[in-house]
């Protein structure tokens, strides 16, 4: 028996001479436990780069949307109630950082989803619901644009009241159709990467289906239904006044036309990749794609976060003056002036509000312009020839 077991010992040093253990290869996870180590096959500079890319965005996103709530709150001249939703788009933009952009910060660091199941799905409701809350924040601010200028009620203007319902729907209308998942209907669960979590878009399951349908529907098409008609009806209102009853409404119709297209582009180039993506996996649940190449899309829509101040919220003019005198001190006039200005009857500033308030504030209560055949109460009223002084305080 001994000369065998000297041969066993022999052959086993031969063994693990020929094939020598990876100590490495050991502590990595299979694919389908990814809380506790890296996805296999994927080198770890992928985590590093999209680490990198995370912090970047992350850090300018809470630095801007962190700048548009400080200057509302410390300048009431912009607490007016058409700003309320681009104050709200501010905050969930912040809060899809705060959370989503900090654990995917942390996640991609470490190379995997470290902080466990519970943390996931929490990600994923936090990083969806808030992304959602944007999502239709745009839309409404699109609806309270067309309500402002095109007035389809008359007479009955912008309120508190009505802003402040506005705000109501997004955040009830938005959790409505992303708790589902937390409850059973789909689940948050890790992405191919490993780093992120979102809904689970490779279910085969038909109830799960029926989620992720409800969910592009309610979420991405109805959004951005909303708008395409509301911009759309404000361009086509602008351009018929512009063209039949004044001609210098032109400026500010090509001013409308410049930034409704910035809008609308942002939109689709934000939020059309993750979309489509989720609709494409949905529909075929067991394509194979590249784990790196499945999470652009999310990590992508991350980004409307920084661009969004920057459309919404930097490109407004009195918004950027009141930033300015915050860290400059420049641009004070006397109080009096401001009140004489702004108490004109029939004239708003147009600092109070950016430039789509500016020439809603040239369509009077009762135009002395005789309206078109075409034109009922409903539609955009014609530009009266009044002076728009341009304020130039932001007082406290």
């Amino acid at each position: 028996m001994l000369p065998h077991l000297k041969t066993v010992l022999a052959r086993q040093r031969m063994d693990e001479e020929t094939f020598p253990m990876d100590p490495v290869s050991e502590q990595l996870p299979t694919t389908d436990d990814p809380f506790s180590g890296p996805i296999r096959n994927i080198a770890p500079w992928n985590f590093t780069v999209l680490a990198v890319v995370m912090f970047v965005v992350s850090s300018l996103s809470l630095t801007e949307n962190f700048l548009v709530m400080f200057v509302t709150f410390k300048f009431k001249q912009l607490r007016q109630p058409l700003n309320y939703i681009i104050v709200n788009l501010a905050i969930a933009d912040f809060l899809v950082s705060l959370t989503g952009g900090l654990i995917s910060f942390l996640t991609n660091a470490r190379g995997y989803f470290f902080l466990g199941r519970w943390a996931c799905v929490l990600e994923g409701f936090a990083v969806t619901f808030f992304g959602i809350v944007a999502l239709w924040s745009l839309a409404v601010l699109s609806f309270e644009r067309f309500f402002v200028i095109c007035r389809p009620l008359g007479n009955i203007r912008l309120q508190a009241k009505h802003a402040i319902l506005g705000l109501l729907f997004v955040w009830t209308f938005s959790f409505i159709w992303t708790f589902p998942p937390v409850l059973g209907w789909n689940r948050y669960t890790v992405s191919k990467i490993g780093t992120t979590c979102e809904p689970d878009w490779y279910s085969t399951n038909i109830t799960d289906h029926s989620y992720i349908i409800t969910f592009f529907v309610t979420c991405f098409i109805f959004p951005l239904g909303v708008i395409f008609f509301c911009y759309g009806k404000l361009l086509r209102k602008l351009r018929k006044v512009s063209h039949g009853r004044l001609a210098t409404a032109r400026k500010p119709e090509r001013q409308v036309t410049r930034m409704v297209v910035v809008m609308i582009v942002a939109f689709m180039v934000g939020w059309t990749p993750y979309a489509a993506f989720s609709i494409l996996v949905t529909a075929y649940p067991t394509i194979e794609l590249d784990p790196r190449a499945a999470a652009i899309p999310a990590f992508f829509s991350k980004t409307a976060a920084v661009y969004n101040p920057i459309i919404y919220v930097f490109m407004n003019k009195q918004f950027r003056k009141c930033l300015i005198q915050h860290f400059t001190g420049m641009g004070t006039i006397p109080e009096s002036n401001l009140n004489q200005t702004s108490e004109r009857p029939g004239i708003t500033a147009e600092s109070q509000t950016g430039e789509l308030s500016a020439i809603a504030t040239r369509i009077p209560v009762g135009s002395t312009v005789s309206p078109r055949s075409d034109d009922s109460q409903t539609d955009c009223g014609s530009f009266a020839q009044l002076p728009i002084p341009e304020n130039k305080v932001c007082p406290l």
